[in-house]
């Protein structure tokens, strides 16, 4: 099965200034989604914190990036887990070791951090 898979690096995207990933693989062209900084989720993001439910916008992101499997692993090694981290993003967030092996809850913790970062804009395809 395939999955539309887009980028999620904030290291990267700071030093470029614009996404370049495998969106663009895709079709998808993600320049453009610079990703903002700072505190404070961006107007109009719901998100989940602690142990609770995603948001719907991180079910939707999930859903997208692949097919809401915790396991999933894409782009040649490349985007892991649920939300098809990078391990530089995942590390940027908290997250330590393989984000495809952590639990899905840990995942979901992660993924709403980072979207109070900087919005959906890490996911320019699924977002």
């Amino acid at each position: 099965m395939s999955y539309r898979k887009s980028i999620a690096t904030l290291s990267a995207i700071a030093a470029a200034g614009a996404f370049a990933g495998p969106a663009a693989a895709h079709g998808h062209s993600p320049a453009g989604h610079n990703v903002a900084s700072g505190g404070g989720a961006p107007s109009g993001h719901n998100v989940a914190s602690g142990g609770s439910a995603p948001s719907g916008e991180l079910q939707s992101i999930a859903a997208c990036e692949s097919g809401g499997d915790p396991t999933a692993i894409g782009g040649g090694g490349l985007y892991r887990g649920k939300y098809q981290f990078t391990n530089e993003t995942w590390a940027s967030v908290g997250g330590s070791g393989d984000p495809a092996a952590a639990p899905e809850s840990e995942q979901d913790k992660r993924a709403a951090i980072l979207l109070a970062q900087s919005g959906s804009s890490p996911w320019p395809v699924c977002g």
